[in-house]
């Protein structure tokens, strides 16, 4: 186990490695010119030409890797072309938001997801099964900033019941985090669901009922015990999804987050944003996964990671 973790920590720094290499090279192949957005749409030839030296964008692009790869081993991401703010102040100012929105649509997801997916195992085949299945599917299938949309005019514009955008109270929280919460509940819903049934089938089940077990406790302790280690699996890979969708969510509700700070970064040509707040991402991705392995182990010691 210690191997394995110890392994896992090795391999953080070759993932963010290849990831930033792969967004550096995926920046600067977008359309448009920082420097022209810089200096301005009618700046001359000349001005852009002390820009792009400024910005060391006039060197080759894998100096410009070497460089930015150089900087970053030192804490240092850059300055933002937009704000003229270090890329680090812009993160840690922003990061805490996300953090705030994605911990209560994750506690949403999985407080609805797994209580729905048990429902539905128990009750497979009649209608609260089938009432889960079609939450599950709707959810699942509609677009978050269709539900976004709808849900402001309903709940803020018609009814006046939450605030429309922005972040203060914890009113604010409500349309965002049910919006991003939406799709992981779906996905775990399911596949608790799956789970379920498929411990439910097992021997030592029917032996624990032919005991005379309360049936709540064959569900609690036999049952949903075993049946946590893939639940606990999509849980951990669905953090991606959450961060992802934090994007659309925090640009349509102005949460002031790095999702919205990444929508901004694109739109201005912001290269040091946008390789900061990817690397930050997807080096949450990874801690987030190693978590839910080692959760798996302590749920189940008998788990073996080869």
């Amino acid at each position: 186990m210690k191997a394995y973790f110890f392994r896992k920590i090795l391999a953080l720094p070759l993932i963010l490695l290849g990831v930033s290499f792969i967004v550096f090279m995926a920046v600067r192949a977008l359309p448009g010119d920082p420097a022209r957005l810089m200096a301005g749409p009618d700046a001359p030839e000349a001005a852009l030409v002390l820009v792009r030296e400024r910005l060391g964008l006039n060197q080759p692009v894998i100096v410009q890797y070497g460089y930015f790869l150089v900087n970053a081993l030192q804490g240092d991401l850059g300055m933002s072309l937009r704000s003229k703010v270090p890329v680090t102040q812009e993160i840690a100012d922003r990061f805490p938001n996300t953090l705030k929105l994605a911990f209560v649509s994750y506690m949403i997801a999985v407080l609805v997801g797994i209580p729905a997916g048990i429902l539905s195992a128990a009750a497979r085949g009649r209608w609260p099964d089938q009432l889960v299945m079609i939450f599950a599917i709707l959810a699942a299938s509609l677009a978050n900033f269709w539900l976004a949309l709808m849900g402001m005019n309903l709940f803020a514009v018609k009814l006046g019941w939450l605030p429309l955008m922005g972040m203060g109270t914890w009113q604010h929280y409500i349309l965002p985090s049910v919006t991003l919460a939406l799709l992981p509940a779906a996905i775990i819903a399911r596949m608790t669901r799956s789970s379920m049934i498929e411990v439910l089938g097992q021997d030592y089940i029917r032996t624990a009922r032919a005991k005379g077990i309360d049936e709540g406790k064959v569900y609690r302790k036999h049952a949903l015990r075993n049946a946590l280690i893939p639940i606990v699996t999509i849980v951990g890979l669905n953090f991606g999804a959450v961060v992802s969708g934090a994007v659309v969510a925090e640009t349509v509700f102005s949460w002031p987050g790095i999702g919205r700070l990444l929508v901004d970064a694109v739109r201005y040509r912001d290269y040091p944003v946008i390789q900061g707040v990817t690397l930050l991402t997807v080096a949450s991705v990874v801690i987030v996964n190693l978590a839910a392995d080692l959760l798996i182990m302590l749920i189940n010691p008998r788990v073996r990671v080869s």
